[in-house]
This record gives structure tokens, sequence and C-alpha cells, in this order.
């Protein structure tokens, strides 16, 4: 388009495009879609065509996965430049003269952060960027961006090579807030500081919620407004995702967008044509505001948390002996054993009880409904352990202000085995977020913020414990991902359990410039079959070859093969003890007799030591 898009802004309210993915989807169409630009270039140019006769005023490539990482999914990994410059060149044959192109860029980042770092966003955008400039867009819109931090990122990449105009778009969960907390007016002022022409929100909410949250946010200093709502909220409805509300009412709603300063007003998903047309005929020649009154925005004080007065579990740690103790919760109803187990381990010195959570993808009785009946009796708070596999994210975010109400606030982050190791291989794991994503989400509630930005109420008060799994090949990458999860907000480490006094030491050495406490798992050994099975079948344990040859030697003889675990654990018990204030005891096959006695060695052992050291002093 010859004219200057700058100047045009300037002076009246242009019209966006609607949905490219809607469309194909309608026509039966479940594949990459950016392909079809290079597969079957006149398709995506008569869906341009249709929203131009609409009364489009701006077309945006058919580009917006069309990134390295994205387009691996599906083996195009290496057509990243060619579909790129394809999807310019389709647009501009569509719009002619009468539109301007702008080539589309997506947000890579899901809500697993941790999937991607902010190095390989850099280097699969600048790919795609570059594309895009090949092919001459009249400017550039990054689109459906949760992650503020993803944004501020490439904008500031694409800002230092291209002077052409970039719109910025982020994507809100609730009305008014990005998912980290930020209010959308603080989050547009800075793309607008980056250098962003346009700055705006698209997808996730309807026409009703954008306004809501627009009317929060003043006009721009510099930039201008943007708007790209969804038709609405999605149904579900015979395996396919339907968008309801119908043209007439985004004519209506394309005037409050107005008045709330909008100079770009498009459509997302599940618009068409039809929804262009109708925002269109209602803007006609009207001017764009250049005044408005913005709603106070209503700030919320988040109130601490719940008052606890015991001291966590990773503080007491840094200071003194601390014992925690793996009891599972049972796999079959009745619960008599398993709280008289509770109550042995507490007796003979457990400062705390940890729980697993349906360890080895085994369904067993809710750790949570265990955990408050052994707080209710006991008064003692156990450590509950939380896998990424069992729940999605509205699942999580449940359960974490359920064990808030109930004062279970000692949390073990775990990912959690794959369910086709357990007894329902086919149930799906979900790990809607990865171990590293869920302690940063521990920790914003903690910061009295949910998921999505909003606050809780109220600010949590989480100990936050996490997974460490020595039994590697490379302790070294190991001890990497221990300080990654600190920086997520972890507070202490539990170990998987440890058969070797060498290998004590090796993780002594590795992990003493940490300042974070760490408890290391020693796990009492009940027979040969028993070593045999946790060496060679499940995931995250090793045995030493002394040990298995010293429980081979007892296979045949019940009691000398406790006799000879007790032995094992007592021995390394002693030893990390040594090295670690923290220890974890894992409880075999409910058998709390073992693990009850080995708290009672390692209690022993301290008392000794105190009684030495008052004696010489």
């Amino acid at each position: 388009m010859e004219v200057d898009f700058r100047y045009e802004l300037q002076n009246r309210i242009l019209i966006g495009e609607g949905a490219m993915g809607t469309l194909l989807f309608i026509n039966g169409i479940d594949q990459c879609y950016e392909e079809f630009n290079i597969q079957e270039p006149g398709r995506i140019e008569r869906i341009h065509s249709a929203y131009v006769s609409a009364g489009a005023d701006i077309l945006q490539s058919n580009t917006y996965g069309a990134n390295y990482i994205k387009l691996k999914r599906y083996g195009l990994e290496d057509k990243v430049s060619k579909i790129n410059r394809r999807g310019v060149e389709i647009a501009r044959k569509a719009a002619g003269k009468d539109a301007f192109v702008f080539g589309t860029i997506g947000a890579s980042r899901s809500f697993r952060k941790s999937d991607l770092s902010i190095e390989e966003i850099k280097r699969s955008f600048r790919e795609q960027l570059y594309s895009l400039l090949m092919a001459q867009p009249d400017g550039l819109i990054l689109e459906t961006y949760y992650d503020l931090e993803e944004i501020e990122t490439v904008l500031e990449i694409a800002r230092s090579e291209t002077e052409i105009p970039i719109i910025a778009n982020v994507s809100l969960h609730e009305i008014g807030y990005l998912q980290n907390g930020v209010h959308l007016s603080e989050a547009l002022s800075r793309l607008e500081e980056i250098g962003a022409d346009v700055v705006g929100v698209n997808c996730r909410l309807g026409p009703h919620h954008m306004i809501r949250s627009l009317e929060e946010v003043p006009l721009p200093a510099h930039a201008h407004l943007a708007v790209y709502p969804n038709a609405s909220l999605p149904d579900f409805v015979d395996g396919r995702l339907v968008y309801a509300a119908v043209p007439e009412y985004f004519e209506s709603s394309a005037l409050e967008l107005r008045k709330q300063g909008a100079r770009i007003i498009g459509g997302c998903c599940g618009t068409t044509p039809l929804h262009i047309e109708a925002m269109k005929r209602a803007i006609g020649t009207l001017k764009p505001v250049s005044k408005k009154t913005v709603r106070p925005r209503k700030i919320e004080i988040i109130e601490a948390g719940n008052i606890n007065t015991t001291v966590a579990l990773a503080n007491k740690a840094k200071n003194e002996r601390t014992i925690l103790i793996e009891l599972d919760p049972p796999k079959k109803l009745g619960i008599e054993d398993f709280m008289a187990g509770a109550d042995a381990l507490y007796e003979a010195g457990a400062d705390s009880i940890t729980l697993a959570d349906n360890s080895l993808a085994t369904p067993r009785i809710s750790n949570g409904a265990l955990g408050m009946l052994i707080k209710n009796k006991t008064g003692n708070i156990p450590l509950i352990h939380l896998t990424c596999r069992d729940r999605n994210l509205i699942g999580l975010q449940s359960h974490l202000m359920g064990l808030d109400t109930l004062g279970l606030n000692e949390i073990l982050v775990v990912t959690g085995d794959p369910s086709k190791i357990g007894d329902f291989p086919g149930a799906t794991s979900v790990y809607d977020l990865s171990s590293f994503d869920l302690i940063s989400l521990i920790k914003q509630f903690n910061d009295g913020l949910s998921y999505s930005g909003q606050p809780l109420g109220r600010k949590t008060n989480f100990r936050i414990a996490a997974a460490f799994n020595p039994n590697v090949r490379y302790l070294g990458k190991a001890v990497e991902r221990m300080e990654k999860k600190i920086k997520c907000g972890a507070q202490s480490f539990l170990t998987q359990p440890v058969f070797s006094e060498n290998q004590i030491e090796e993780v002594y050495q590795a992990t003493k410039h940490l300042e974070t406490p760490i408890f290391l798992g020693i796990m009492p050994l009940t027979s040969s079959r028993n070593a045999e099975y946790l060496h060679n079948e499940v995931p995250g344990i090793t045995l030493s070859e002394p040990v298995r040859k010293a429980m081979a030697a007892a296979a045949n003889d019940p009691m000398k093969a406790r006799a000879e675990g007790m032995a094992i654990a007592k021995s390394l018990a002693a030893a990390a003890a040594e090295r670690f204030n923290g220890l974890y005891f894992i409880t075999p096959f409910l058998r709390y007799d073992m693990t009850a006695e080995l708290t009672k060695h390692v209690r022993t052992i301290d008392n000794k030591r105190l009684v030495e050291v008052a004696t010489h002093e």
C-alpha cells in the first residue's frame, strides 16, 4: 500500500483482519496452517481476499507459528525462510492497493515457560524476523504473548533491526492482568517505551472482557492502541471448539472499543469476514478518540498468609539435625496401620512425615486427606508431595488453594513417574507444568498471585522443597538443575536414596557451595529381591555392587536379610549425618518399624556426640 501507515493511524481507525486458522479449521483442515503458504497458496490468498472485501485495512501474513521451534514439530524447520517470505507475498497479492501487509510473529512460550529458554527464543525469533523482512512487509505484528518477558525480549530485537511499524499485542488470562500479575496498562507502557508503534491485546478474551480491560488503560503517550478480541468464549461441541458470537454483536462492540481509544480493531479466534464487515460498518468514518476517562483501577491489597508458628523444615535443617520420613499412603481403603505407623515414626524422633503423591503412578488414598488427619491427631504438619503428572493447571491451582486452606504448607514438588509404569498404563500423564514451572507457580502463590496474575485474596505460606536425583552419570548436570530450581523458588531438596558412602561424599562435594538445605535419602532394604527390583526397575535408583552382593548373601533368610538391610542403612545414615543436617528416610512397604529403628539410631548417635562435646567442655 503506497500511503504511509503511521500517517493513516494518526487520522483514522483501521480495521484489522480476522482469524486465519478458524477459516481453515472449519473447512476440515487440521495440520500446520503455515505450510499452506507453499502447499496451497491459493487457499490462503482467497481468505485474505475475503477479509479485504469485508473492509480490512491491515492483512497479517499467515506466519503466526512459522518459526523453527514450531515448524520442527511438523518436520518443516528447514523451510522457515520460504514459508515466511511466501506468507508476505500471498498477503501482498490479496491486499493490492487496498490494505497494509504486516508480517505476523506469534509467541513461542506456552505456560510451560521452562520448556524454552530466552536464548532459544531469541535464535528462533531472529530467523523468522529476518525471513519476513526480506519480503518487505509494511510492518510487523507480534501477537498472543502471555509472557511479558518474551515479548519485551523479541520487541527489543525487532526494533533494533528495523524501522518499520510494529504492533505488539499481549494476551490475558484474566481481565486487566498478565499472568505474572502485571497490570495491562503497565505492560503496554513498557512495550511503548521499547519502541512499539502500536500496543494492544489479542486472543483469549471476547469483546466484553477486552472492553473492561481497556477501561483501566489510559491512551498511550506516543503509541496507539490495538484490540483483536476472540469471537467469544469457546464452547466444545462434537470434538471442536465453537465460537458463538454473531457479527451484530461485534458491530456494537466496535463502537465501545473505539470509545476506549482503539485505533486498530480486528478479530482473533472464531472471527470471520462477517465479523470484520460488521465492525467496518460500525466504525465507518468515525474519527478516533483523543481523550478518554480512565476507570480507576481497584487496587486489591494482598494480605499476609496464614500464620504458622511451626519452624519451616528447611530452616530447621540449616542449624540442626532434621529427619523426614516418607510413609506411602495405602493403596486400599483402611488407614489403621498407616496411622499407627505415623504415630510410631513421630515417637521415634521424626521431625515430619512425608506423604508421596501416588508414587510409581499407582493410585493411593489422597495424601492431602491423610495429611490433614495426621495434623489433627498429632499437631504436626506433614510434608505433602505434589506431582506434575496427575493434575492439569486448573487442578494444580485448586489443589494448592485447598492445601493452603487446610494449613498444609510444607510441599515437595516432583515431576512424577509417567503413568505407563503404574497400575493404569493407559491413563494420561498430564504434565501441564514441569517441576520448575510448578515451583515458580507456588512461589507466585506466596506473593498472593494466581497463575493468571489475579490476586488470590492473600498470600500463601508454602515452604517449597524440590527433588534431587544424585543417581546420574553426570552429577554436575544434576546440580545445575538444582541451581535452576533454587532460582525458581526451591527452599530445600530431598534426594533419591543413595546406597554408597562414596556417593554420599560425592554429593556433599558437589553441593557444598549451596546454602539450600539437602535432605539425603536413605532407604532400608528388605530383601535381595527388593534390592534387585529397585536397582533394575525403579527409575532414579541405583544400588552399589557391594550392597547388592550383601543382600544376595542373605537371600534365603528373611530375618538375616532384614538385619543386613538395616546394617547397611545405619552405616549410610551415619555417614550422611556427618555431612548433612537433613536426613530423609524412605519407608519400604509400610515397614515403619525399620525407619523408626533407623531414626532412633541416628538420634542416639547425635545424643552421644552432644554428651562428648559437653564432657570435653
